[in-house]
């Protein structure tokens, strides 16, 4: 990866961190539901910008997508699969990896 790449992504990691902790503090203080789902609508964007720009040339590579799997599991760790799996398309695609 280029260093303009690296710090790119290392901003991206950044953003999502600090948006992760507004999140928590504002669930810590009883933040109205619809604050809480605006600021997950934007913390999956920016979750998924950072996937996009991983999972593209020229950065893509298997590196790349262990970077995704540590940024999923360290701001996605309490979705369990069986959650996953009761999602009727999402449950099909599961069942057809696991297959």
């Amino acid at each position: 990866m280029k260093k303009v790449e690296v710090l790119k992504l290392m901003d991206l990691i950044e953003d999502i961190r600090k948006h992760d902790e507004l999140i928590a503090a504002s669930r810590t203080k009883k933040t109205s539901d619809f604050v809480l789902n605006q600021y997950e609508a934007k913390k999956i964007k920016m979750v998924g910008s950072i996937i996009s720009e991983l999972a593209n040339p020229p950065i893509q590579s298997i590196e790349s997508y262990l970077i995704i799997k540590k940024i999923l599991n360290k701001y996605y760790p309490n979705i369990a699969e069986e959650e996953l799996l009761s999602d009727g398309d999402v449950g099909k695609i599961l069942a057809v990896i696991e297959g």
